[in-house]
């Protein structure tokens, strides 16, 4: 439960991150993907979700970008939200905090929006208080670990059955990583959380 949704004092060391947004009167879930957009993967994301008619918040590497802009204005022209996720998926903890912005500022560049998404969900503090003035830091309340070749695609499901909550902003990966498991449940879960009478809405990018 560490890894897939994040205790309070975890939570507490980032207060100015969102980690759920929660709603009165209604379920409401957020999809997010990191680490794309990528051919393999990012496309058949994309048909996916205006398959079941929904919409999601896309993190995305600036590298990627970089090498495959059409996919990224895909994602704009199908009514998506998007967010910076580092030019080269920076861990922030490994690295300084003039590299690590000096990363987040090369990848807004073709990114342009307010939301950022640290890799792996990890920064340093100096970092954070650095971002928090000119980006909304944006974590999140379940990870689904579709990105783990030790996961089958069964227990990724048990796990998005599991810790999904009114709220509730859920991670997938659009990449090579987590394509085997993400690609073999992603039409389930929103199925399984449209009979739970959750509605799936985009993060605001204002």
């Amino acid at each position: 439960m560490l890894i897939e949704q994040p205790p309070l004092t975890y939570r507490l060391l980032f207060p100015e991150a969102l980690w759920r947004i929660k709603h009165k009167g209604r379920r409401v879930v957020y999809l997010t993907f990191d680490d794309g957009p990528v051919p393999e993967v990012t496309p058949w994301v994309l048909d996916c979700l205006d398959r079941n008619g929904v919409k999601a918040t896309f993190f995305m590497v600036g590298d990627n970008v970089r090498r495959n802009p059409g996919i990224f204005e895909e994602i704009r022209r199908r009514g998506h939200s998007w967010g910076n996720h580092t030019m080269h998926h920076l861990q922030g903890m490994k690295v300084t905090t003039r590299r690590y912005l000096r990363d987040l500022t090369e990848a807004d560049e073709l990114i342009g929006s307010p939301l950022f998404r640290p890799p792996h969900g990890l920064l340093r503090w100096s970092q954070a208080a650095a971002i928090k003035n000119h980006y909304n830091i944006v974590m999140y309340d379940l990870v689904t670990r579709d990105y783990s070749r030790r996961l089958t695609p069964e227990k990724v499901l048990e796990n998005v059955k599991r810790y999904t909550r009114n709220g509730s902003i859920i991670v997938f990966h659009d990449s090579l990583k987590g394509q085997r498991n993400m690609m073999a449940v992603l039409d389930d879960a929103i199925v399984w959380l449209k009979k739970q009478g959750y509605e799936f809405h985009t993060l605001p990018m204002q």
